[in-house]
């Protein structure tokens, strides 16, 4: 354990880490009030909500100013002393986040012990079993997801097994590859006849607060038939969104020929899919793409689930697209296009399926809370409101 008595007499800017750690403890204290101070002992989710978007900010402001330190720059020991504090934050508000998607923070159960644990924990500057109750609880998190997963799936009991899309309209299907079947919700359109539309809430790039619909209203005012929900972006639920509430980072150009989040390179490597007329372009990164307002719709996000009728994704490190879930995808083959969601399924596995599936081109969309699908009604959803849905409309 630090010894910050040392680390104050050592250093003149006492004052500032005395500051930080205060703003921790108070931080700390004020969860474990939220958590405990009920006469039922029911947990105010969104009272803990509220606090993390009011004192993240703060807390890293004076993080920020920390560093910037010249001490701190020259000390290792107190500079990993904050790196155990923004690591402690991290791991803990990814959690909060994983409780929060899943819906089982309650009093009566062992996620909400476990994370008040944890907290306390925090509290002490005991960083070590802090981490090590917390990873404890994403395991439990981790088993959590896969039953909710499994739960989730639609009735395939009198589903036939059926390795090949509708050739038009909608379908929901098993399908069955080497490591097991799954059930599929796929709308098959003919780009003949169809227009693919990207919708966006906005009609300007949105970096906070941004305005959100659910998918049914965005089919409703651009007089689709069938829709699904688009990229990733921040749910506002979210703590770690504060600051960019329901704002998305990669590329679109919507129904109005506006591009958004044009300027944004960080994202730039993002793939993308194009649609023009009756074909459509999937590229390994948006920046091979211009701005061209000639086509129908441009929509990035990642990870390119299928390219060329091969699996182009097997698996990364985001443990998120490593659970299993219900996964929205946009695909072509030719002048045929597909939206759909593959139940209970990582994003690897969604990959292989609609490979076994004879798509030959396809790219990963949002899932998770935002996962819906619309054909003449929901299929799948409604899910949370969106900042952008991918939609068919007729020619």
């Amino acid at each position: 354990m630090v010894d910050f008595k040392k680390i104050l007499l050592k250093y003149s800017n006492w004052k500032i880490l005395l500051a930080i750690s205060l703003i921790f403890l108070l931080i700390i204290a004020i969860f474990l009030y939220q958590l405990n101070n009920s006469s039922k002992q029911i947990y105010d989710l969104e009272g803990i909500e509220l606090i993390l978007r009011e004192k993240l900010n703060s807390t890293e402001k004076e993080l920020k100013e920390l560093k910037n330190q010249d001490q701190v720059k020259r000390n290792n020991e107190l500079q990993d002393t904050i790196t155990k504090i923004e690591d402690a934050y991290k791991k803990a508000l990814t959690t909060y986040e994983k409780l929060l998607d899943l819906e089982v923070l309650t009093a009566d159960n062992d996620y909400a012990k476990l994370f008040a644990e944890s907290l306390s924990l925090l509290s002490e500057r005991n960083y070590a079993s802090a981490s090590a109750s917390l990873d404890e609880l994403n395991s439990k998190i981790t088993a959590e997801q896969a039953k909710a997963a499994t739960a989730a799936v639609p009735s395939a009991a009198n589903l036939p097994v059926q390795n090949t899309p509708p050739s038009s309209g909608y379908s929901r299907q098993r399908v069955s590859i080497d490591i097991g079947e799954f059930v599929v919700d796929i709308v098959t359109a003919d780009l003949n006849s169809t227009r693919v539309i990207v919708d966006t809430a906005s009609d300007s790039d949105c970096r906070d607060n941004c305005p959100v619909l659910s998918l049914g209203d965005y089919v409703a005012r651009s007089g689709a038939f069938a829709g699904i929900n688009g990229s990733y972006f921040c749910p506002a639920e979210y703590p770690s969104c504060a600051g960019k509430t329901n704002s998305f980072d990669t590329l679109a150009m919507n129904k109005n020929k506006v591009y958004l989040n044009s300027e944004n390179n960080v994202y730039s490597t993002v793939p993308a899919v194009i649609f023009l007329g009756n074909s459509a372009r999937f590229v390994g990164a948006s920046q091979e793409w211009g701005r061209d307002t000639g086509v129908d719709s441009v929509l990035a996000n990642q990870p390119l689930l299928v390219s060329g009728g091969n699996v182009a994704f097997g698996g990364g490190s985001d443990p998120k697209q490593g659970s299993k879930g219900s996964r929205s995808f946009v695909g072509t083959t030719g002048s045929t296009v597909y939206i759909g969601v593959v139940h209970n399924a990582t994003v690897a596995e969604v990959a292989r399926v609609l490979q076994q599936m004879g798509i030959q081109n396809a790219l990963n969309l949002d899932s998770g809370g935002s996962t819906a699908l619309w054909s003449g009604g929901y299929k799948v959803g409604p899910g949370r409101n969106i900042p952008n849905a991918l939609l068919f409309v007729r020619k």
